[in-house]
């Protein structure tokens, strides 16, 4: 198969669907901003701190962390996205269309957060080493970064297979299974006009131990990890999710 024919990875396509955006409307954005509080509140930046959202999708936390006095960099693959969430860019709030698997061109960055599960995503196990490497060379010497993602061990365990939303006047069709290591979720619907459409989301099923043995191999220590958005500690059998803290 030529390169050209080669399947587009599903981040790419889905991402940019007005579909995803209209399954996902409902996202806690309260929750959100208390988990981003109570980051801030632990990680005590200085005022005007470069920080990146590395993976920011419509820059809904790049927004709020600006408002909170940083200088922030928002990051993302899909153009769809970064074009809503220029509307937003100012003097201390910029954005632009990156793939974290290529070197930032911008930096460097006192703190790097890579927030809702937004890692994982790729086909290749060697490509979340190489995004990770990319991560810490745009790090300062002592600068941190937080990485938060679904609790593998638990999500696993307690996986719905299917599940139907109304959304927008659509019915989803969500079907969750596990495949070569991935958490696969199919989903499904018709379109307004009557178009069948299917889209897959895929995250590696990533433990713990493999998250450490990736930081080993990007240079940075783990400093900590909580289990939830209130910053408690992380249980393997309990917490929702694993959120790491990291050091350069």
């Amino acid at each position: 198969m030529s390169p050209a024919a080669v399947e587009p990875e599903w981040f790419s396509t889905w991402f940019d669907s007005p579909y995803y955006h209209l399954l996902y409307h409902d996202r806690d954005q309260a929750e959100a901003q208390a988990f981003i509080d109570a980051l801030l509140r632990y990680l005590h930046p200085k005022p005007m701190a470069q920080l990146l959202d590395l993976a920011c999708g419509k820059g809904r936390h790049s927004i709020y962390l600006s408002e909170q006095g940083y200088s922030v960099t928002g990051v993302d693959l899909s153009a769809e996205s970064i074009a809503a969430a220029q509307a937003s860019a100012q003097e201390h709030l910029h954005f632009r269309v990156h793939d974290m698997r290529e070197p930032l061109p911008c930096g460097p960055f006192d703190f790097i957060f890579n927030l809702f599960t937004s890692f994982g995503y790729f086909q290749h196990e060697s490509e979340n080493v190489v995004a990770l490497r990319n991560a810490a060379a745009a790090l300062r010497p002592g600068g941190k970064m937080v990485i938060d993602f679904l609790n593998t061990e638990r999500t696993v365990r307690e996986l719905v297979a299917h599940e139907h939303k109304l959304a927008g006047g659509i019915e989803f069709h969500l079907h969750r299974h596990l495949y070569h290591d991935f958490i696969v979720k199919e989903i499904d619907f018709q379109t307004p006009d009557g178009e069948q459409l299917h889209y897959e989301e895929r995250v590696r099923a990533l433990s713990k131990e493999r998250f450490e043995e990736y930081f080993l191999m990007a240079g940075l220590r783990l400093v900590e990890v909580f289990g939830d958005y209130r910053l408690t500690p992380y249980d393997e059998q309990a917490s929702p999710r694993m959120i790491f803290i990291l050091k350069k």
